[in-house]
């Protein structure tokens, strides 16, 4: 099957993206130095194609309530034009996905899951929605979704739009007019930084990229691919689904237990996983076996994904989930899972890296935190 293309596959292409294969998605990983493009979003702004990700609407009488059941947070309770982080989790605790929910009215929402798992989440929101006064609408094709993310995105956004941007909360939206055109305009992202996602429709996308960029051209705007967001969020301490999640782990693994909401008043308190999710709260308050953190290394070999984490014998005490030279810090970093012993910041642990083991140093998340 031939990947999926967005809106904005053409122009992509004629700005000399390397586009890669990408969740059924062809999509941009670079358009020139992935440092570059990265270094841009911290110091000025990227402007990023997220339309991969998978937009769903759940609207009716029992909206909230059925996402109440369905995912672990209390989105009943969200105020309306307002965001929230939250998880899909099966039965038995193990996370399906991510995602974020977007209350655009009182009796709809925007759930916004990963590419790769669109498909999973629109499947148990449908099963899960049986019994409640409520429809769950597959929308992933009526949003292209555009992304300025970086310390000039005010300023940038400001330009081409009379929305009350200063009064947009972080994780809030409101509808606006942008260069002309009807968006979601969401103060939300997945960089570390300040920044705006702006969902539209796909017929609209290519004007609102060409109005972006010009806006940007003095602030030093510059077009970003999928490697660099990788990078960004990974210095931000941000989960990635397929890395630092899966079906393998509950949210109180990922020490994320915060968005798992037992005190929801809909429902009689139930909702899917919740005893699991339970007995994992439980575990990990009594002592948990093992802790996500962050790794720096001084050298240069870089940690890669499912390298063994070592301890000073040589044993292995965990599994490196994402690493990466950071442009930022300037020296490689990875996120890993390691036994609960060997957890604390300032342990010195090593990192197999080919047969070779790398010193490296246990640090807190995340590695980069702007400054407010």
């Amino acid at each position: 099957m031939s990947p999926r293309l967005t809106a904005l596959d053409a122009l992509h292409r004629a700005l000399g993206a390397t586009m890669t294969d990408f969740a059924g998605w062809d999509m941009p990983l670079r358009y020139g130095s992935e440092r570059e493009e990265h270094l841009a979003v911290r110091t000025k702004a990227g402007l990023f194609d997220l339309s991969h990700m998978g937009e769903i609407t759940v609207s009716g009488p029992q909206a909230g309530e059925l996402l109440d059941h369905a995912l672990v947070g209390f989105i009943s309770a969200l105020g309306v034009l307002r965001a929230r982080y939250t998880m899909i989790c099966r039965e038995d605790g193990g996370i399906l996905d991510d995602l974020i929910v977007y209350r655009t009215a009182d009796d709809e929402y925007m759930v916004v899951a990963n590419a790769s798992n669109a498909q999973v989440v629109l499947d148990a929101l449908t099963e899960r929605a049986a019994g409640f006064d409520a429809v769950v609408r597959d929308d992933r094709d009526a949003y292209a979704l555009l992304a300025v993310q970086g310390p000039a995105a005010n300023a940038i956004l400001s330009s081409v739009t009379d929305a009350d941007l200063p009064g947009l909360k972080y994780y809030a939206l409101l509808p606006a007019t942008v260069a002309g055109k009807q968006v979601w305009l969401a103060r939300t992202g997945y960089t570390g930084e300040d920044g705006f996602e702006i969902f539209c429709t796909p017929a609209d996308a290519e004007h609102l990229w060409h109005a972006l960029t010009e806006a940007g051209a003095p602030h030093g705007l510059v077009p970003a691919g999928l490697s660099c967001r990788d990078t960004l969020r990974l210095e931000a301490g941000m989960p990635l689904y397929g890395h630092e999640l899966d079906t393998s782990l509950t949210p109180f693994d990922a020490g994320l237990g915060r968005v798992v909401r037992f005190d929801k008043t809909t429902n009689g308190g139930d909702f899917v996983g919740r005893e699991a999710l339970e007995a994992a709260a439980a575990q990990a308050e009594a002592k948990a076996p093992r802790k996500l953190v962050g790794l720096v290394s001084e050298g240069k070999r870089v940690p890669r994904a499912e390298y063994a984490v070592v301890d000073a014998e040589g044993n292995p005490i965990g599994r490196i989930t994402s690493g990466a030279p950071s442009p930022t810090l300037g020296k490689p970093i990875a996120i890993a899972y390691l036994d609960a012993a060997h957890a604390a910041p300032g342990t010195a642990v090593a990192v197999d890296v080919r047969g070779k083991h790398e010193p490296v140093e246990v640090v807190a998340l995340p590695f980069y935190k702007r400054a407010r």
